[in-house]
């Protein structure tokens, strides 16, 4: 262990222990009696249960005298009167450069059978702070993402944050597996959040793989572990992602999704007390979504970039509902994906009319501007007229610009499909893009 990294384990060591003791349990929310002046929301305890096993537990509020903790793990074997041992008051984390290549837990611990990771040279905390907006950079260059349809048509910067907005099975998880394997970055930072156990190695292995894995750190907590480890996974992905842009890298930071840190953070807040508001989801929910994602974005001058990219997972197909609302309001742009274009066949399933990227047209090169807006005044037209199409009810040569898109929608339509293992750099795909719309220019409407 480095010295400087050392000298800063040493300096948070206590120099006196304090604890309280158990007096209640209902349900998964425990009471402790004791020095409440030593504990804090946010604030880590171990509960001594009677075998010698401590439950990691945290402060989530106060009430009559008690102060009131959720437990990270099972509780099996508590009961009242057992010791709480106050850990320390912001829990915090040291992620390093070692830890690239791994697979940890909410808390930071391995979970790869690669034997323990090396700590870094400082702490972060957990739920930090977003930098502040007056010091904050611009956004940089653009990215290069390897998918045609984003490339093309929603150009990303780096330092931008985008939402990926879908119902489930629609195949936003393989379009984040994509996006891993392909977008040009220093460093991924990945975020699986409630996440099925049985997909995670998949997506390590076969999605990810090797090389992949080689430069992105994973951070997993199932969905059957405890809503402080989904909400907590969440809260690691950017410490993890702050600390590589400290170094003065580009970091891509994923999390699949951010509707399960939004539900873990419901359970929390129901089980503290917090009154349902909107489809039964707490305030705290609205206050802790803004918080986790201004997170991420451009650093400080002299720093490095988070580009953040956010699965949401959007309820009975409803783009409109709550958490997909709120979310889509506090990022750069969302990319919105529809059962209908995946039931026919076409993935990734984006529907690059309702999609947006809020630094275009300026991160797109000028020199292919007018092509995208050629393309998607195709898109548009034939959606518009889709309907009649598919009955028969046009007659070409009513209208040459609905005849244009009818003969430009089979080649826009293969350039928007992109199999799983493909990749296509930023310059090829506006040239790909040029290349249709200007040979549907010089090939009259209808021929």
């Amino acid at each position: 262990m480095p010295v400087e990294a050392l000298r800063s384990v040493v300096e948070d060591i206590a120099e006196y222990e304090v604890f309280g003791r158990v007096a209640a349990v209902r349900g998964l929310m425990i009471e402790i009696v004791g020095p409440l002046t030593h504990m804090e929301l946010g604030g880590l305890v171990g509960i001594e249960t009677q075998s010698g096993e401590r439950i990691p537990c945290e402060i989530v509020g106060f009430d009559s005298g008690r102060a009131l903790a959720m437990p990270f793990g099972p509780v099996d074997g508590l009961r009242r009167g057992c010791p709480a041992h106050v850990l320390s008051r912001r829990a915090t984390i040291r992620p390093g450069r070692a830890w690239l290549g791994r697979v940890v837990d909410s808390f930071g611990r391995p979970i790869d059978g690669k034997g323990p990771i090396a700590s870094g040279p400082r702490p972060y905390p957990f739920r930090g702070d977003a930098p502040a907006a007056h010091k904050r950079q611009r956004v940089g260059e653009p990215l290069d993402l390897g998918v045609r349809a984003l490339n093309a048509f929603l150009t990303v910067c780096r330092g931008q944050r985008m939402g990926i907005f879908a119902g489930s099975g629609v195949g936003k998880s393989v379009l984040l597996s994509m996006l891993a394997r392909n977008a040009v970055s220093d460093v991924s930072v990945i975020g699986l959040v409630g996440e099925r156990g049985r997909e995670v190695q998949e997506f390590l292995q076969d999605d990810l793989g090797e090389e992949g894995l080689a430069r992105s750190v994973v951070v997993v907590a199932t969905s059957d572990e405890t809503a402080l480890m989904r909400r907590q996974a969440a809260y690691l992905t950017l410490s993890i992602a702050e600390f590589f842009r400290d170094e003065g890298l580009d970091v891509l930071c994923m999390i699949d999704s951010i509707t399960r840190f939004a539900m873990a953070q419901r359970d929390i807040g129901l089980g503290v007390g917090e009154p349902p508001t909107t489809k039964g989801y707490t305030p705290s929910v609205f206050a802790e979504l803004p918080k986790l994602l201004e997170r991420a974005g451009p650093g400080e001058i002299g720093s490095g970039t988070i580009t953040g990219i956010f699965s949401v997972l959007v309820d009975g197909d409803d783009h409109n509902e709550p958490v997909a609302d709120a979310t889509r309001g506090i990022l750069d742009g969302h990319i919105v994906m529809e059962r209908k274009i995946a039931e026919r066949g076409r993935y990734p399933a984006i529907n690059v009319l309702k999609s947006v990227s809020r630094t275009m047209p300026r991160s797109c090169d000028p020199e292919f501007y007018p092509t995208i807006v050629e393309a998607r005044g195709l898109m548009s037209t034939f959606t518009d007229m889709e309907e009649l199409i598919r009955l028969g009810a046009y007659r070409r040569g009513s209208s040459p610009e609905v005849d244009r898109a009818i003969d430009a929608f089979p080649e826009l339509e293969a350039f928007l499909g992109q199999g799983k293992e493909e990749s296509t750099s930023l310059r090829e795909s506006y040239i790909r893009l040029a290349d249709i719309v200007n040979r549907l220019r010089s090939t009259p409407a209808g021929a």
